[in-house]
């Protein structure tokens, strides 16, 4: 583990000092976040939230409604839309700076001498992730608190602020987050041992968001309703398809020959 964080530090004081890193890392979540808060803001004060009755929402909300009156059934249902987009922060992030850590790193020659190293590939790949991961997770919670926050001083009535931190959130938040910020990284890591440019793998990579936005369209569409059953098995899915791709990832990335693949 000491080589690891090694490589984690090593892997921040670089990959931070690019601006496109940086402006997802920060832009991201501040957005994700306000939107919401925005949202609510809106409907408070207006009527058109409380003219939304239970009726007029999908079944599944019906449920998660159970004793919350029309107005803050109706700003429960808007804000919950954004639960699948603000758990685009674990997945983006993680892309933006893997794929920027190790193409960049063959850009800037730096990447002969790490690899020279008696470091396995094992720990250099776990400090890569590591080192993308974290900043991700620590954005997503960090916006999550904010939002709890801000929600709290703008929502009709204390009943939506305790919807918004029940399990069902938590869970999504606090363990769906960090298993999709590992497959991303798996997916970059993938990606970027075979590519030349960090923004053509980023691009690449950023494929794996296109599963999170098929559920945020069928959600919108009343095919479903995110619930709490249906969180854990995608949490249960989720770090099956971690550790496949993990595996994969390590396996692809053969560190004595992917720097004659990228010549």
């Amino acid at each position: 583990m000491k080589a690891v964080w090694v490589i984690v530090r090593k892997e921040w004081r670089e990959v931070f000092r690019n601006r496109m890193v940086l402006f997802t890392v920060a832009f991201l979540p501040i957005i994700l976040t306000a939107l919401p808060i925005a949202i609510l803001a809106a409907t408070r004060g207006s009527g058109e939230a409380g003219d939304l009755s239970a009726l007029d929402l999908p079944e599944g909300y019906q449920v998660l409604c159970a004793g919350l009156t029309g107005n803050a059934c109706a700003q429960y249902a808007l804000v919950s839309q954004f639960m699948l987009l603000f758990m685009m922060i674990p997945l983006a992030i993680p892309v933006t700076i893997a794929s920027y850590s190790i193409v960049g790193e063959k850009i800037t020659r730096t990447l002969e001498p790490l690899l020279a190293t008696p470091v396995s590939t094992l720990q250099l790949l776990g400090g890569k992730a590591l080192a993308a991961v974290l900043p991700a997770v620590a954005a997503t919670w960090g916006g999550f608190a904010l939002f709890a926050l801000g929600a709290r001083l703008v929502a009709v009535g204390p009943e939506v602020v305790a919807r918004l931190v029940d399990p069902l959130w938590l869970l999504a938040i606090f363990v769906v987050g960090p298993l999709l910020s590992l497959a991303s990284v798996s997916a970059a890591v993938m990606v970027s041992s075979r590519s030349t440019d960090p923004r053509a793998a980023e691009q690449v990579a950023m494929v794996v968001i296109v599963p999170l936005l098929g559920l945020f369209f069928g959600q919108i569409a009343g095919l479903f309703i995110l619930n709490e059953q249906l969180i854990a098995w995608l949490a249960v899915g989720l770090a099956v398809v971690d550790a496949g791709l993990m595996a994969f990832a390590v396996a692809l990335f053969q560190r004595e020959t992917i720097l004659t693949r990228w010549r």
